[in-house]
């Protein structure tokens, strides 16, 4: 198999069939760089690159195989691989399969997937049940294929008019809806009861964020409505009790309804149609910035310290740290840019909008910050109005009454050295992408908001009903499937090890078999012979 290796590393390739070119190869590389270095008076080289690089050439020239190297540069060299060849790569040895099951990149492949998991043993901690990250990179991994399965629905009932917004709070299995009847409603994920619902708010709330510490509704009176977390209960938020300075608060700033809200671990971003994005200190509750825009403010996406947004029919990027705009895309969509998802690791940004079309951009750069376009799918008729990323599926609900399921994984980088940084900046990249890889149907028109979690769909729309799509009993029948699998490969491989030494003992006794019939037969046709004489 062909390593590609960085650039650190280029000259550390071996070759076991011609080792004197190998040979001549690393001398001519030592010769080019010699004059890199500072000579002294005599002409040897001053720092330690000379013995650095005659070190490398007598550990490569005793090396016939990759597993003769030393530990760390196989653990660079594997550091180039993707998962899948990590996992090909570790079947060859025992050597390379402890290397690469303890590898740390795991953990990288893990967190820019799906972010840091969200139940972790404690830092010491003797677990015997502690999973390593490889471990939980696949089970992730094996879990993400169950939106391919078998599902059930389950239709949640309470509210009385559209429903406009879901989110759903993996953590700890809770769903959090609101609409039309002014009622934040927060539901069990895995039994899909109600647990709890607030008082009227006295105007539509288009717009719900929480995480284990604070829950906030935005409503189209200009207000944020928020709620801090009670550790005394199971439901972290108490929606029925009375009104409680302590407990609960409310900023007004906006100039018109409230759009989008989002939260990280110290701010908080409301979005809203006077064209602007607030980013609010959460303990003090004050506006630390104001981003102002061109349009209607429809979404935003905070990641780290920058935020996405779109307004009209534009995707912006921000620096929420000096308040300046960083990127834009005109006229993203024709019509309005109504939804937006982002990935864990803020470079994938995904846009629906009134035109019926997905697009997918990625943010270049880390100083100057470039944006463009990577992917489209028009998997709707009408406008998509709400869109949701857990790697690796985007889910996006539309007018049009219907779901749709893409999977992003073929559109990803093979390599995870090379770099869109260096790549042409002034042309889009828009590649030939598969359609959806399932749609699902059955609801009215109208759907205004879908979320994804824990195995789950929830979404929601004009009809005033929740449904979640549960995909669970797809992970217990592919887990089921493979138990089976894993139980016929291991059968298999003991029959023919069975088959194997029964093979050597019949053949065995077959030849003695068969030399006893050849003596039998000389011995009759000898007696046969002697009658006849007779």
């Amino acid at each position: 198999m062909a390593f590609e290796c960085q650039k650190g590393i280029e000259s550390l390739k071996i070759c076991s069939i011609e080792p004197s070119k190998n040979r001549d190869n690393l001398t001519l590389d030592l010769d080019k760089r010699k004059h890199l270095c500072k000579l002294d008076a005599k002409g040897d080289i001053v720092n330690s690159k000379r013995e650095e690089l005659v070190a490398v050439n007598e550990v490569l020239l005793d090396c016939r195989s990759i597993t003769e190297l030393p530990p760390a540069l196989i653990s660079e060299i594997l550091n180039c691989l993707e998962p899948k060849e990590l996992g090909i790569i570790s079947c060859t040895s025992t050597l390379l399969y402890r290397i690469a099951s303890e590898h740390h990149v795991w953990k990288e492949f893990y967190c820019e997937r799906w972010g840091p998991p969200i139940l972790q043993a404690p830092i010491g901690a003797e677990n015997s049940e502690e999973k390593s990250w490889k471990e939980l990179f696949v089970e992730k991994e094996f879990r993400s294929k169950t939106f391919m399965g078998r599902y059930t629905i389950d239709t949640l009932y309470g509210h009385t008019e559209d429903v406009r917004t879901v989110f759903v709070l993996s953590s700890k299995k809770l769903v959090f809806t609101s609409g039309y009847d002014q009622i934040v409603r927060m539901w069990d994920l895995e039994e899909g009861l109600s647990i709890a619902s607030s008082r009227p708010l006295g105007c539509t709330i288009r717009a719900v964020s929480a995480d284990s510490r604070l829950l906030v509704a935005g409503g189209t009176a200009g207000f944020i409505h928020g709620w801090k977390a009670n550790d005394e209960n199971p439901h972290l938020f108490d929606l029925r009790a009375p009104q409680n300075q302590n407990m609960e608060f409310e900023v007004w700033e906006h100039d018109g309804p409230i759009t989008c809200v989002a939260l990280d671990f110290n701010r908080m971003y409301s979005g809203s149609w006077d064209m602007s994005i607030r980013v609010w200190d959460r303990s003090s509750l004050e506006c630390l910035k104001v981003l102002i825009h061109n349009d209607w403010v429809w979404n935003l996406a905070p990641h780290d310290t920058t935020v996405a947004s779109t307004a009209g029919s534009d995707l912006y990027v921000w620096d929420t740290n000096s308040g300046s705009k960083i990127a834009i895309i005109n006229n993203a969509h024709a019509g309005y840019t109504y939804s937006l998802a982002r990935s864990h690791t803020g470079k994938l940004l995904f846009t629906g909008g009134e035109d019926g079309a997905i697009h997918m951009f990625e943010i270049l750069g880390n100083a100057r910050y470039h944006v463009r376009q990577i992917a489209t799918w028009n998997p709707h008729s009408s406008a998509v109005y709400s869109l949701a990323f857990e790697f690796p599926w985007l889910v996006s609900a539309s007018s049009d009454g219907k779901l749709s399921l893409i999977d992003v994984r073929k559109l990803l980088r093979t390599n995870r050295n090379s770099t869109l940084n260096h790549s042409s900046r002034a042309d889009n990249l828009v590649v030939n992408v598969e359609p959806p890889q399932r749609m699902l149907h059955g609801f009215g028109s109208n759907l205004f908001a879908v979320d994804v979690g824990s195995n789950r769909i929830v979404c929601a729309g004009e009809e005033g009903v929740v449904r979640i799509w549960n995909f669970s009993q797809a992970l217990e029948i592919e887990q089921r499937v493979q138990a089976l699998r894993s139980l016929r490969l291991e059968n298999r491989m003991r029959r023919r090890n069975d088959k194997g030494r029964r093979g050597g003992q019949c053949s065995f006794e077959g030849k003695k078999n068969q030399t006893d019939g050849d003596r039998n037969s000389w011995y009759n046709r000898r007696r046969m012979i002697w009658k006849v004489k007779a």
